[in-house]
């Protein structure tokens, strides 16, 4: 690489609901922007979602590249000296298989990642989750911090999703200690991400507040998750990219942990007759695992039930600066913009 830095930074994932945000802040501090997606008859998709966002211009351009595949990862890392790895999978039910998710989120890292490392990328910026630190130990009060790991190892409190989490994260950390060389990496662990969607395509995280909003859930479950806004782990992403001594750390983004019911409320108070669909009545813990014979989402994520997983933000906050709008803000966003985006 030349001394003076280049101004492009390959964004992995472009299609994702986060990707789009991190795009949208990239472009607006300046930086040109690459971006990757499976299949490039995507690409006019997503140019329309980024332009809800921001102007991009002629600064963001397209690549093909898959993460179960070697072609076109050389191509995307040339000339970059930042990498935002965001692509992963992120399933609304889990596969039969725990490999169909563990393979394309582990491999699919370490390609990125020797991609990156020849190519003599400074630094990955990788979107981890809570899910590879706050599981595996079930309920606990005191708050998950980065120095936590999810113990995959525990079938009855973990799913497929994080167990790949936790593997990926466990095996990119292997291998950029024994092959990394100068390549650095940093891991943004966001909770349960809200936000304002822009576009019908988003993700799963959003299903929590859709289905309060469109009736689908008609009582509320003992189901909980520390919330995040996508607007905030863009901005997390950011901050991670350019902060100079801290390669090789974790952070957690996410705020405080809500139950179902307690997101229920935001929208009843805050959205009026707009959230007249939502429920106030509490489902009992027995009438849940009734329903999980026949409901396979609340199957996949009945090892949930009940549980109260806090983490803490500390770190963020201290050593990034990371300040965060209210989760109150975030919930009140995803709802409003799923009504203007007639999703709801």
């Amino acid at each position: 690489m030349s001394d003076t830095p280049s101004r492009t930074v390959l964004v992995t994932g472009g299609s994702g609901y986060i990707a789009a945000f991190v795009i949208a802040r990239l472009l607006d501090e300046g930086f040109t922007v690459r971006t990757t997606i499976r299949s490039l008859a995507r690409e006019a998709e997503v140019r329309a979602s980024i332009a809800k966002l921001t102007n991009a211009g002629d600064r963001l351009t397209f690549l093909a590249a898959d993460l179960n595949a070697d072609a076109g990862w050389p191509e995307a890392v040339a000339g970059v000296t930042y990498v935002q790895h965001l692509a992963s999978p992120l399933p609304t039910t889990s596969p039969k298989n725990d490999d169909d998710l563990v393979r394309p989120a582990r491999d699919g890292a370490l390609r990125v990642l020797k991609a990156a490392r020849d190519a003599g990328v400074k630094r990955v910026v990788m979107t981890a989750s809570v899910a590879s630190i706050a599981y595996g130990h079930g309920s606990r009060t005191e708050p998950f911090t980065e120095a936590d790991w999810t113990d995959e190892t525990n079938l009855s409190d973990t799913s497929p999703y994080e167990r790949s989490k936790t593997i990926a994260e466990r095996a990119a950390r292997a291998w950029l200690q024994k092959e990394g060389g100068a390549l650095e990496l940093v891991t943004i662990h966001p909770g349960l991400v809200l936000g304002p969607v822009v576009g019908r395509d988003f993700s799963a995280s959003i299903e929590a507040v859709k289905k309060l909003l469109d009736g689908s859930v008609p009582a509320l479950p003992r189901f909980g998750w520390a919330l995040v806004d996508v607007r905030d782990i863009a901005d997390l992403h950011y901050r991670a990219m350019l902060a100079d001594g801290i390669a090789g750390e974790r952070f957690i983004g996410a705020n405080d942990f809500w139950w179902m019911s307690d997101i229920a409320a935001v929208l009843k108070r805050r959205l009026g007759a707009k959230a007249r669909k939502v429920p106030t009545m509490k489902v009992p813990n027995f009438v849940v695992k009734l329903m999980s014979t026949f409901d396979p989402v609340v199957r996949d994520r009945l090892f949930e039930l009940d549980k109260y997983r806090p983490v803490s933000n500390a770190k963020a906050k201290l050593t990034l600066g990371w300040s965060p709008r209210s989760d109150e803000d975030a919930i009140v966003a995803t709802a409003e913009s799923l009504i203007a985006e007639k999703v709801i």
